[in-house]
């Protein structure tokens, strides 16, 4: 067990957040944000594996970062987390984390969605390059929420440009922002990103209406689900994996 992954004793809920890609700046953004939301005694883990996408923008570097998910959350279930946070706006390797886990998996762009439906009737996604617009367009109907997205909009600028220090994103990011609310005719808007996370509340207050990060909703909502002791069904499809002989660095997922 990692010292990364050693959980207080006293602590109450402890939370797993995994960020998929290899960037630690990005990974402590986030781990900033969830533990300002997260509710006291919650422990907030936050981990990134030593080897894969140092960010993640498309198809390819989502299945790289599938592995390093699975490692994160087998290591996470290990050291007794109470639930685990895909820290990925395409929630890479989210229903096969649920197979092999004991506590909830949630994934940051379900939880940011689920939450704006209960704050508006539409909402608009802000991300960043214009190619994952169509991973988003396509969780939007793995999650049914279609008709919920009055539009998206991307910043045309690379993940890791959110930790470069420039604050060039983050003002892309606000624009966009004002965009959609001024023209999508939305209530609510999203933030299709884990590096944007630590800037959803200032956005709230300026723009006068909901401004949802994905890693503060997902903390959230595990939160609620361990206070209902509630954890992801191993009824059907989502039960252990199959027990067989797995090789290479896969052998020791499934144990």
């Amino acid at each position: 067990m990692t010292a990364a992954l050693q959980r207080s004793v006293d602590t109450r809920l402890c939370i797993q957040l995994i960020n998929p890609n290899t960037s630690l700046g990005m990974t402590e953004v986030m781990a900033t944000t969830a533990r300002q939301v997260a509710s006291v005694g919650t422990e907030i883990l936050a981990v990134c594996p030593q080897e894969g996408a140092p960010s993640i923008e498309g198809h390819f570097d989502e299945a790289i970062a599938t592995l390093g998910v699975l490692q994160q959350v087998k290591a996470g279930r290990e050291a007794g987390v109470d639930g685990h946070i895909i820290a990925c706006f395409g929630d890479p390797g989210l229903l096969a984390a649920r197979e092999i886990a004991r506590s909830p998996v949630v994934g940051i762009a379900e939880a940011a969605m689920h939450m704006a439906t209960l704050l508006a009737t539409r909402f608009s996604i802000v991300t960043t390059l214009p190619r994952t617009l169509t991973i988003a367009r396509h969780l939007l109907h793995q999650y049914g929420f279609e008709r919920h997205c009055a539009a998206l909009h991307a910043i045309d600028l690379p993940v890791l440009s959110l930790d470069d220090g420039s604050g060039l994103a983050q003002q892309k990011v606000r624009e966009q922002c004002i965009k959609a609310k001024q023209q999508d005719g939305s209530g609510a808007i999203v933030l299709g990103c884990g590096g944007m996370a630590d800037l959803a509340q200032a956005l709230t207050i300026e723009l006068g209406m909901p401004v949802i990060d994905g890693v503060s909703a997902a903390v959230r909502l595990i939160e609620s689900l361990h206070a209902l002791r509630l954890t992801t069904s191993k009824y059907g499809d989502l039960d252990y994996p199959l027990p067989k002989p797995l090789s290479g660095r896969f052998k020791d997922l499934n144990n």
